[in-house]
């Protein structure tokens, strides 16, 4: 079976509800992106067989297969296809494995995997047109009813549950999310978001131009105490929206090829995808499979915790990377170094390969090896991609 690598990876800087990206169309943000994967991987675009791209509230302008309307926004020839899939959280992670399998299997050689969320113009529960119910608008089938009698399809209370069951206290959580939030400017500051990150061009409210390359979502004064400070989700909770991801625009990508594409781009690889593991779990709890997947990802690898340089564990919820962390024993100081979604935002259906972009850009930045990257999603399932870089 081939190999597969990944040649080129980008994102934009994450925009904030209703801020810097709220004028851009979904189809146009993410077309911005699969320009700047070709740009970057000096691929003839002919060359692109396919586009997997993820995407979670595929309603509205996201609708109607809102990967194919990227391309025809994008500089890509009509000639290239393109697919929408909804993995919840976990999307374009599993664009990115979709991708791999598609190249190792020889069936294509040079497939780009991205997601892109617009969480501003197409609200989070927007795919729903039945009145809210049972948390997100879900109804629940008599068949889920039977078997889950206590599912109610509520991620913040699943995010309550994990803290419960791992003995996290709200310190622990809010400690967690300034720690984002420091190492989030840390990396700005130090400009290590540049190589990753497309400009993007917007036109504010006065008619003025500027480029966005910054994410929004940072609070660059952001302080212990006002963390602290923020009204709890649920009575007598520990989460807060401090502890929680932000709502976020945005859209990121990765270029995958195997040997073939390789040798007909003429280009050198970042990384090699070491291994793919995707789980099912419980879905009333709903965000602990990274925690059963990390460990099953670990041994098919044949591979141990400190075997690993870096981790992305998205920050769904303060609650999953510090669970995620006190279960498998892996050192803190290799998780989420640049910050997460906490601090940079959680553009749903775009944060899988914006975490692969970003880890793979630390990864080189620090001189390190392997990568693992994993999330939790709706419905009780996680992704892990383990990546060695070339």
């Amino acid at each position: 079976m081939a190999e597969a690598y990944i040649v080129a990876a980008a994102r934009t800087a994450g925009g904030r509800k209703g801020g810097r990206l709220a004028g851009w169309h979904p189809a146009d943000l993410a077309a911005t992106v699969l320009d700047s994967l070709v740009e970057r991987s000096g691929a003839d675009p002919a060359q692109i067989e396919d586009v997997i791209m993820g995407c979670v509230m595929q309603t509205g302008e996201q609708s109607t297969n809102i990967a194919r309307n990227a391309v025809m926004a994008s500089k890509l020839p009509e000639s290239v296809p393109a697919t929408s899939i909804d993995r919840q959280c976990g999307s374009s992670q599993q664009a990115l494995h979709f991708a791999a399998q598609a190249v190792m299997s020889g069936t294509m050689d040079c497939v780009i995997a991205a997601g892109v969320e617009s969480m501003t113009r197409v609200p989070m529960g927007l795919a729903s047109q039945l009145p809210a119910k049972n948390g997100f608008g879900h109804y629940k089938s008599p068949g889920i009813e039977a078997k889950y009698p206590n599912i109610i399809f509520s991620q913040f209370t699943g995010a309550e549950m994990m803290a419960e069951k791992y003995g996290l206290s709200k310190d622990e959580l809010d400690e967690y999310s300034y720690q984002s939030h420091q190492r989030a400017i840390a990396a700005t500051q130090a400009g290590h978001f540049k190589d990753e990150i497309v400009p993007v061009q917007i036109t504010r409210a006065d008619g003025s131009t500027d480029t966005h390359y910054i994410d929004e979502g940072i609070r660059f004064d952001a302080s212990l105490d006002g963390i602290k400070g923020v009204k709890l989700i649920a009575e007598n909770g520990k989460l807060t929206a401090a502890s929680a991801s932000q709502i976020c625009d945005g859209a990121s990508g990765v270029m995958v090829v195997n040997e073939k594409g390789l040798k007909a781009l003429g280009v050198k690889p970042m990384a090699r995808i070491h291994h793919m593991t995707m789980i099912g779990h419980d879905p009333v709890i709903m965000l602990e499979a990274p925690l059963p997947a990390t460990e099953r990802a670990l041994k098919k690898a044949g591979m141990s915790i400190d075997d690993i340089d870096l981790f992305e564990v998205n920050e769904a919820f303060a609650s999953v990377p510090t669970a995620w962390l006190k279960t498998t024993g892996a050192d803190p100081a290799k998780l989420n170094v640049n910050g997460g979604a906490i601090a940079l935002g959680h553009p749903l259906g775009g944060s899988g390969t914006k975490l692969m972009t970003t880890l793979l850009n630390a990864l080189k930045q620090r001189n390190k090896r392997y990568g693992l990257q994993t999330m939790c999603e709706g419905g009780g399932m996680a992704n892990v991609t383990i990546v060695e870089r070339l």
